[in-house]
């Protein structure tokens, strides 16, 4: 299986990008996995809804860009659907067995996600009501796809 996340901006800080490039190395022996960072845009002090709106769209216009057609999309919002972890793993397993390749992750920049990609996405998936940055996400996100295929795989997690 191949699975891509596409998300905006770049990891700042080591210590996300150390555990991030970790899960990447664990799950190399279960799928080929990439990660696709597009450009964030600046957003200015005490910018209103209107400009809001449009960097949202510029940031939208570039992961479009990135989304390849066949794959199933899944966009990470508050508002989606809840798993537990072998909920997850059992729908990236059926997902699998229904003969879906190719799955794409999008986290959003810190303005959240334009609706044009949302409305791209074949489900919206949440881990939670609460709000993570979108750095962290990218961690966590990392980490359960890891734990999904451990769990698909009947193999031990490494914690």
């Amino acid at each position: 299986m191949r699975i891509t996340i596409v998300c905006v901006g770049k990891l700042k800080e080591s210590f996300f990008r150390e555990a991030v490039a970790e899960y990447s190395k664990r799950l190399s022996r279960y799928c080929k996995l990439e990660i696709v960072e597009v450009p964030d845009e600046k957003t200015p002090e005490g910018a209103g809804a209107a400009v809001t709106e449009q960097i949202r769209e510029k940031e939208a216009g570039r992961i479009l860009d990135k989304l390849r057609e066949g794959a199933f999309v899944c966009t990470l919002e508050i508002g989606g659907k809840k798993f537990s972890s072998e909920e997850f793993a059992g729908w990236m397993g059926k997902l699998a067995v229904n003969g879906t390749s190719h799955i794409v992750f999008v986290i959003g920049g810190s303005l959240g996600l334009h609706g044009s990609v949302r409305e791209r996405a074949d489900l919206a998936l949440s881990f939670s009501d609460m709000t993570f940055p979108h750095q962290l996400m990218r961690v966590i996100l990392a980490e359960q796809i890891y734990r999904a295929f451990c769990i698909n795989n009947g193999t031990p997690y490494h914690k």
